[in-house]
């Protein structure tokens, strides 16, 4: 979707990187985060700024392979060495479907997937996972388990105007950003952390040195030059369009209309529906237009990503999020064509279509 922005840049987010620049593992060798690059550390620190959407001060910068690593490095961090058992890591369904997978791709002894936040009831420390807006269904989390021992890791990844009206700066312990959902620039594989307490964010730079002895430079300076590029153009727009977040978010705008249109005409799915709230860096009163769309099948549609599937719709079932098959994941970030492709196609699956289909699937 952020392509079209970016080829209206030009030359203006392009960089030159010389053979011989960034050859060393170290970027700032006396920096806690000795291989954050000093550059791209002050233009995380001016957007967060601009957009006002979290706390920068007194905070400690991690950078990592994309918030995935990040999200690894956090549970690194926080886990005690020497426990009787694993720690605990949960959160409220419907959840990031690549969080169980991560937690426990390594059957790691240090900690172990534990479900949805809001039936754990288990004794002891734990860590709660609150992904705010949501992924998949875009509602504006907080923490649900009412117990004390836990932490909390708050994902922030869609935390932007496009997508949700920018309430207040963000001010927890932890919290997780990535260039793929602010920018677009999801091949760039960059994240970053702000991270309160130091012995935290040291443990989380260890993580990172002994599973990539770093990160790369090379992805850091682009990655510098492109919020460069954002946060100047909220300052002086050169584009009919605007800064990079009023593109976006007028295009999110249109695209939530053409979908719950589409879904009006079909009948047969329902949406989430969001009330609007005030943004402060737009300056403008919006509902939510999230990155994913959050879909329900009705009956009688059973499961709803074999259905769509039938209908030549590629979805992610609920299954993967801790949830029923009657919900389906949809991206809302494709190119234009392909988004076009998809609300034609959604808004013309009528009810006999899916009863002939429901029995073929059975």
């Amino acid at each position: 979707m952020y392509e079209r922005y970016w080829q209206q840049t030009g030359d203006k987010s392009t960089i030159l990187i010389p053979g011989w620049q960034s050859m060393s593992y170290f970027s700032d060798a006396g920096s806690l985060c000795w291989f954050l690059e000093p550059e791209f550390a002050k233009e995380i620190i001016r957007l967060h700024k601009m957009v006002g959407n979290a706390v920068t001060e007194d905070r400690y910068i991690v950078v990592g392979t994309g918030s995935t690593q990040l999200y690894q490095a956090v549970l690194y961090a926080l886990s005690p060495p020497d426990a009787a058992e694993p720690l605990s890591v949960v959160s409220a369904a419907p959840y990031y479907s690549s969080y169980p997978l991560i937690t426990d791709c390594l059957k790691s002894g240090l900690y172990k997937w534990a479900g949805d936040a809001q039936s754990f009831n288990k004794e002891g420390p734990y860590i709660e996972l609150v992904t705010s807006p949501n992924n998949p269904d875009g509602h504006v989390r907080q923490s649900v388990v009412n117990k004390s021992g836990g932490i909390l890791v708050h994902d922030l990844a869609y935390y932007w105007p496009q997508y949700s009206p920018i309430a207040a700066a963000a001010d927890h312990d932890i919290m997780l950003f990535t260039v793929s959902k602010s920018t677009g620039h999801a091949g760039m594989r960059i994240g970053w952390a702000l991270v309160k307490d130091e012995e935290v964010a040291k443990k989380m730079v260890k993580y990172v040195e002994l599973n990539t002895i770093g990160v790369s430079k090379d992805s850091q300076l682009r990655a510098a030059k492109v919020l460069q590029v954002v946060t100047d153009g909220c300052k002086y727009p050169t584009s009919e369009e605007g800064s990079l977040f009023d593109f976006a978010a007028n295009v999110m705008e249109e695209r939530w209309k053409l979908l719950r249109a589409a879904v009006r005409q079909s009948g047969l799915f329902t949406l989430p529906e969001f009330s609007p709230g005030l943004c402060r860096f737009l300056n403008s009163s919006f509902a939510p237009r999230p990155a994913f769309a959050w879909l329900k099948c009705e009956a009688p549609i059973e499961d709803c990503e074999a259905f769509l599937r039938s209908n030549k719709i590629l979805t992610r079932g609920g299954k993967h999020f801790g949830v029923g098959p009657q919900y389906v994941r949809i991206s809302m970030l494709d190119r234009d064509e392909n988004y076009d492709v998809f609300v034609q196609r959604l808004s013309t699956i009528h009810l006999r279509q899916s009863m002939q289909v429901d029995e073929t699937v059975q």
